[in-house]
């Protein structure tokens, strides 16, 4: 016998809301694609996806229990799932993508997207024949994580993908159609903010729209720069020892670009320099900040260590 969805989160029947919950968090941590090194790590998440969206509804779940209680009952014509038997967890697909690549050259890896339920237990939401309205019901909303580059929030960008989008057939049948999706990233987005995709969430039913897709926007983690308040962007900038001392003007590159940047005399290493405005060029400007980072040049050879003794010694005599 197929595995319930109970089997599935490894709960019994009769477990709570909150057993359910936790034990799907559990397992979606454990088999995640991107972190789970087992082989069928992107079907035990399809499945164990399938099985929560279906027991944390409690009139999903009441539907499904009863199914579970007389699996034929839908072939019957009775109120359950159509037929279907809620032991066979097979049904769910979740977005798929290929291995095109971004719209501006860039790589594109599934890495960069990170989906909440996604399509999960389509075909359930309208389970029970006589609980399906009569009217149009519009397609429910989804939403997925889109990983950026911060060049991307400062200059805007474009991305494109393929993705298996469901679709319903003239018999409410569910299917698959591939489908290629175009972004515009615009400039100056910032980290938490969304992007619609009009009509790309599930279908809707009996002649109802489409729902919408929602990318919430975060920036990739990068060792050069990091992102504070959403907007404010932080740079280490490496200085010699003298620039420190003696102040200086140089040029620096940032994410704004190179900009002109005065170094105070007598700067100080973790000193931070503002350049205001500079940051995420939101509708409010973010600021970039310059972390200073005073990098001692190595004495390798007999000129070098003659030039630090001679620094030492001055030093030392006042």
């Amino acid at each position: 016998m197929a595995k319930t969805y109970y089997d599935i989160l490894g709960v019994a029947q009769n477990a709570s809301a909150a057993d359910i919950k936790k034990a799907y968090h559990r397992l979606v941590r454990q088999y995640h694609p991107d972190i789970s090194k087992d082989p069928d790590a992107d079907k035990k998440t399809s499945e164990i996806n399938q099985a929560y969206n279906t027991l944390k509804d409690p009139e999903k779940r009441a539907a499904y229990d009863a199914a579970l209680a007389n699996p034929f009952a839908g072939q019957a014509g009775d109120a359950g799932f159509g037929g279907f038997d809620p032991r066979q967890a097979g049904g769910y697909r979740e977005y798929h993508f290929d291995d095109s690549r971004f719209g501006d050259g860039q790589p594109f890896g599934s890495g960069d997207f990170r989906f909440d339920d996604i399509f999960s237990a389509f075909g359930h939401a309208h389970s029970g024949r006589t609980q399906r309205p009569s009217g149009p019901v519009k397609g429910e909303d989804q939403h997925a994580e889109l990983a950026i580059d911060i060049a991307a929030a400062y200059q805007g960008s474009e991305r494109s993908f393929s993705l298996d989008m469901p679709t319903l057939t003239a018999q409410g049948e569910m299917t698959y159609t591939r489908k290629t999706l175009h972004v515009k990233i615009p400039k100056g987005i910032i980290e938490g903010q969304q992007i619609r995709l009009r009509g790309q969430g599930l279908p809707g039913f009996n002649g109802g729209e489409n729902g919408d897709l929602y990318l919430k926007i975060r920036f990739h983690e990068n060792p050069a720069h990091y992102i504070k308040d959403r907007k404010d962007v932080w740079q280490r900038l490496n200085i010699a020892p003298w620039t420190a001392v003696l102040g200086g003007h140089i040029e620096v590159a940032t994410p704004a670009g190179k900009l002109g940047v005065n170094i105070p005399a007598g700067s100080r290493n973790g000193q931070n320099l503002r350049l205001k405005g500079k940051g995420i060029p939101a509708k409010e400007a973010g600021d970039l900040y310059l972390t200073l980072n005073i990098e001692l040049p190595r004495a390798s050879d007999d000129t070098a260590r003659a030039l630090w003794q001679q620094l030492a010694d001055h030093y030392a005599q006042g």
